[in-house]
């Protein structure tokens, strides 16, 4: 087994550079398409989720694979390799087939236990499927994923632990309500009629609200979404087009979009011309931002440094009521542990001597040390080694929601800056990644594990085996021909022995061959089943002096009698 994974998810990386290396669907196809036609891979599926992007692949070669891999990721979702690698993972033989066994039981989810995950790994060989990337390996791997996971949820209480995207995001949106007593009256606009969509649109509908509106860009898909919803008889629902969205937002009390578009669906200046009497928070409310690229602001705070003695080259930011880390860093677009510790720095910077308490002046060379320092590590790491909270600040309270909106795109629907209008609440990716850090996790889990780990050893033993099956097929082919070889010499020899005879002789002859290789291909089976066993193939092959190209001929007799078995089912 040459198995081998390279990825990027949640865990791994920030949602902000999750966000810009999500693959939509054309650039998955390619992604897999030019895997497949490089060098050190000969099968290739891509596992794209809004919280992961993983492509797994058979490869000859680990060192060739990785760097073939990680290049081919970094051009397919314009993201620099030397940006992106920091944020890589990489798995390897069992340790690949023990990931995705973990991922297909909803442990390595953002909500633990959720069961989305199985639909969108069953999608991803389906796809392989269409395109001929996923041959036997991945074939056998991806089916083997889809029963470990069924069998974890139906055999232990994963789901007690977690629960989907959809629910959590709700769950969020009703700080700390009911979902139910939260949701119900409401009326709900659904953006997208993929599948997260009609989850969002189906648990709308089982939570209470009244009405909800789907809007997407292919009308039969948000027509046939309505019609399900309406079936049901709890729920009136219609289908608009997308150029409706504005006027139905006007009525929406809930907005919950999920799209694959590649720029965003909802600006925060849409929002709010649609919603009129919400107001954007106050200039004191708020510190000051700038988009990307953007020249820094000229206006700093009090007592602040300037920008160009900022250790991370980052306009000014202080500590000011109503700050939100994650929601400014989300509109700035950059990193909130960048954001954070320059708010640090900047809160802690050397200010003049005067009448007030007493303050440090470091000497400016120290300083100067001590600044460049902190950008080399920044540099080599990727990330600022210590995060120096301000003080806190009391929040200045915000409007009581009166629109929520839940953006379960990546790259995002909604505008982060919507986070800065009074009376709406907005829940994204990155908040739920925030929030879900600190869920507790359900003692079913340590079970789950227990089954991913004896299924793992179970698929790899199955792996070896089957690794050497060719093998011992060319060999038991060989010595049938060495004994018909003499059966027909004897005919030669004994031209006057009968059918009788003669068919008594070969079965004498093909069971003295069968007796002596019965022991030896058993225990060799064995053997290569446990780990470190790959070396008996080689062995056996030395031993017999057995033609490399009749064992691989026998591979590909087998790999073209299961597709045709596939194609069939």
């Amino acid at each position: 087994m040459s198995l081998l994974v390279v990825g990027l998810s949640h865990r791994s990386a920030p949602v902000s550079v999750l966000e810009r290396a999500a693959l939509h669907a054309d650039a998955q196809v390619k992604l897999v398409q030019d895997t497949v036609a490089a060098d050190p891979a000969t099968e290739a599926a891509v596992l794209a989720t809004c919280n992961r992007i993983e492509l797994y692949a058979d490869v000859d070669k680990f060192h060739a694979g990785v760097a073939e891999l990680s290049t081919l990721l970094a051009q397919h979702s314009g993201v620099g390799l030397d940006e992106l690698t920091p944020y890589l993972y990489v798995h390897y033989e069992d340790r690949a087939v023990h990931h995705l066994f973990s991922v297909a039981c909803g442990l390595d989810s953002m909500v633990v236990g959720e069961g989305q995950i199985l639909g969108q790994i069953k999608d991803s060989l389906a796809r392989a499927q269409e395109l001929h990337t996923a041959g036997r390996l991945l074939n056998d791997l991806f089916q083997q994923a889809l029963r470990v996971g069924k069998r974890a949820h139906s055999e232990t209480g994963i789901d007690r632990a977690g629960q989907s995207l959809v629910t959590f995001g709700l769950e969020q949106l009703a700080l700390g309500a009911e979902v139910s007593d939260w949701a119900r009256g409401k009326r709900a606009l659904v953006i997208g009629a993929g599948s997260m969509s009609s989850l969002a649109a189906a648990t709308l509908a089982r939570v209470g609200v009244r009405e909800i509106v789907v809007a997407n860009r292919t009308a039969d898909r948000a027509e046939r979404l309505a019609e399900i919803l309406n079936e049901g008889g709890d729920v009136s629902a219609r289908a608009v087009p997308m150029d409706s969205v504005s006027d139905e937002l006007t009525r929406a009390d809930v907005v919950v979009s999920c799209t694959g578009a590649t720029g965003l669906v909802l600006s925060a200046e849409a929002v709010a011309a649609a919603r009129g009497s919400v107001a954007p928070l106050g200039a004191d409310e708020v510190p000051p931002f700038r988009e990307p690229g953007a020249a820094p602001a000229a206006r700093q705070p009090a007592g602040s440094a300037t920008d160009e003695n900022c250790p991370l080259d980052l306009a000014p930011v202080q500590a000011t009521p109503g700050f939100s880390v994650l929601g400014e860093a989300a509109v700035a677009g950059m990193a909130a542990s960048e954001l954070e510790q320059h708010a640090a720095w900047v809160d802690n910077a050397p200010r003049p001597q005067s009448s007030g308490p007493a303050v440090t002046v470091l000497d400016p060379a120290e300083e100067a040390d001590a600044i460049a320092a902190l950008a080399a590590t920044a540099a080599v790491i990727g990330r600022v080694p210590e995060r120096r909270r301000p003080e806190p600040v009391a929040e200045i309270p915000r409007p009581t929601p009166s629109l929520f909106l839940l953006d379960l795109a990546m790259p995002r629907d909604i505008d982060a800056a919507v986070h800065r209008l009074g009376g709406v609440r907005l829940v994204d990716i990155e908040s739920l990644a925030d929030a879900s850090a600190d869920a507790p996790m359900a003692a079913d889990v340590d079970q789950v594990r227990r089954i991913v780990a004896d299924e793992v050893a179970a698929f790899g033993a199955a792996l070896r085996a089957a690794h050497i099956t060719p093998t011992v097929v060319a060999l038991r082919s060989m010595a049938a021909e060495v004994v018909a070889g003499e059966i027909a010499r004897l005919d030669g020899r004994l031209p006057g022995l009968d059918d009788k005879q003669r068919g008594e002789i070969t079965q004498t002859v093909r069971r003295v061959v069968d007796k002596l290789l019965h022991a030896p291909t058993v225990r060799v089976k064995q053997l290569a089943a446990e780990p470190g066993g790959a070396g008996y193939a080689d062995a056996l092959r030395t031993l017999f002096d057995l033609d490399p190209e009749t064992v691989a001929a026998v591979s590909r007799a087998e790999d073209s009698t299961d597709e045709k078995d596939r194609g069939s089912s």
